[in-house]
């Protein structure tokens, strides 16, 4: 299985210096995990960037994964990850997905780049941000 950080998602649909990177898990939608905290991330810097058209496209991309919504488990397990690692609650909530479900977590965000079961590549220039 595998979880594409919020970053990732953004690299992917802006056919950044990283996107191959990010087609491989994003493409195998049978094994994709998307956590709805990436979806509220990507449609939100999608809609203030190219508009609510395109931002809707890509959510009905992401949408073709497994999509995990947060309960309290994952809501409690993500607080746990939070304070031990000292990440961001979003971060937080997206490895919380990506160990609930025993994935691979692909990203470009250096928080997690020394992490087990992650698949880092630095963010090059060109790329996006969240």
């Amino acid at each position: 299985m595998n979880v594409v950080d919020s970053s990732g998602w953004l690299e992917y649909f802006a056919e950044g210096p990283n996107a191959d990177f990010f087609a491989v898990p994003i493409e195998d939608t049978p094994h994709l995990v998307v956590p709805t905290i990436s979806i509220y991330e990507v449609f939100k810097r999608i809609l203030q960037q190219r508009g609510e058209r395109v931002a809707l496209q890509a959510v009905s991309a992401m949408m073709q994964g497994t999509v995990v919504e947060l309960d309290a488990r994952l809501a409690m397990n993500a607080a746990r990850l939070s304070l031990e690692l000292g990440i961001p609650m979003a971060d937080s909530i997206i490895l919380a997905t990506a160990r609930a479900y025993k994935a691979i977590l692909w990203t470009e965000d250096a928080d997690f780049k020394d992490l087990e079961d992650v698949r880092y590549v630095e963010k090059r220039a060109g790329g996006t941000s969240r």
